[in-house]
């Protein structure tokens, strides 16, 4: 049975509070300026620039001494046992619905001991730009049911500052293999043509191999690493690009308003994570190496060199509802307004698509007899 989205839930802030220097309401962020701005009486008040640089950070270091780089902060969160995410709320609710999956969550006020962001990149889409991301991306749904095509997401979505690791590396790998390069050989066989056995020859592509070793040596620069477990990584993935070059220190005024996602995949896993993508450029640069019309690799060992990291934020907007037994999450990209989803089937539809295509090709049949 289909059931319409889930009710809407308001977006609780987090961290700090800013007064209004006017009427002394909460100041919140306004996307896609450098300011908070009061909801009631429009109060602007500018966010100073920081002059401090986005640095990468030694990984083997801080990796090493973890423990004591991660910060104590006293905050209060929830943790969802359904989707497991975990992120901060403000102090002055006890109850809620999780943004990611739409549970109901319970917070709790406690501590935490984790790496804090260092940079952040802030909102610019705005929530009703981010509605109309969602219209768009939903209307372009073949077979979605009507109920999901007809939907409005702008009263649900929230503004969530998602984990991410950024990895910097250089890397030196040796491998072996083969190299095959093709060559055109002449052979010999025989048919039957008019009843009689006849001997012909045909031009055959054939491959030569041969056995190769060396190095080659790559530079990455900020492979991206979602360190959330709560969204649909492949959802998540398409959201990119992102433009890191305008990474913004970190400022707690920019949270406000908004929710912030602690990180679950931690700064080693995220490093493995991060292995695996530069292992797809380095076996590409590999069977470059190698030349010749094909490539086999047998083995690659790599080392990694002046590894550095970056702890970042980056802005989404999501949306989950539930539709039958299943939830769906929908995301875009807080600074491009780049929409991805996760989306149903409606199976009555693709049944009468199917029984209306063999209909009409029923009817050719019929014609053409």
């Amino acid at each position: 049975m289909e059931e319409p989205f889930g009710p809407a839930t308001q977006a609780k802030e987090n961290l700090q509070r800013f007064p209004c220097g006017q009427c002394g309401a909460k100041l919140d962020f306004k996307p896609g300026t450098d300011a908070l701005v009061c909801p009631y009486c429009d109060f602007s008040n500018p966010i100073p620039k920081s002059e401090e640089d986005i640095e990468e950070l030694d990984f083997r270091a801080h990796l090493a001494h973890l423990a004591e780089e991660a910060e104590v902060e006293e905050n209060v969160s929830f943790h969802c046992d359904t989707c497991g995410a975990t992120a901060t709320m403000d102090d002055n609710v006890t109850s809620d619905s999780c943004p990611f999956c739409g549970a109901n969550v319970v917070l709790k006020k406690g501590s935490t001991r984790q790496l804090k962001p260092k940079s952040l990149l802030p909102f610019k889409i705005d929530r009703a730009a981010a509605a109309a991301s969602f219209r768009k991306w939903v209307k372009g749904l073949w077979f979605a049911p009507s109920k999901v095509k007809h939907a409005n997401a702008e009263g649900r979505l929230r503004g969530m500052y998602i984990p991410y690791w950024t990895y910097d590396s250089d890397t030196t790998s040796y491998y072996r293999g083969e190299r095959g390069d093709d060559y055109w050989d002449t052979e010999t066989y025989t048919t039957t043509e008019n009843g009689k056995t006849v001997t012909k020859t045909r031009r055959v592509r054939k491959t030569r191999w041969t056995r190769v070793s060396g190095t080659v040596w790559n530079q990455f620069d900020d492979v991206l690493i979602v360190a959330s477990n709560s969204l649909p990584k492949a959802q998540t993935n398409r959201l990119e690009p992102w433009d890191l070059e305008n990474l913004t220190p970190y400022d707690d005024k920019y949270l406000s308003g908004f929710r912030a996602e602690s990180y679950q995949v931690g700064l080693e896993d995220g490093f493995a994570e991060a292995q695996k993508i530069m292992d797809g450029a380095i076996r590409q640069s590999i069977c470059r190496d190698i030349g010749g019309d094909h490539q086999r690799i047998h083995s690659v060992k790599t080392q990694y060199d002046n590894v550095t990291f970056k702890h970042i934020l980056l802005p989404i907007w999501l949306d989950s509802y539930r539709f039958g037994k299943k939830v769906y999450r929908f995301l875009v990209n807080g600074r491009t307004g780049e929409a991805q989803g996760e989306r149903p089937w409606s199976w009555i539809k693709i049944t009468a698509a199917i029984l209306a295509a063999l209909a009409i090709a029923g009817i050719v049949i019929a014609l053409t007899r």
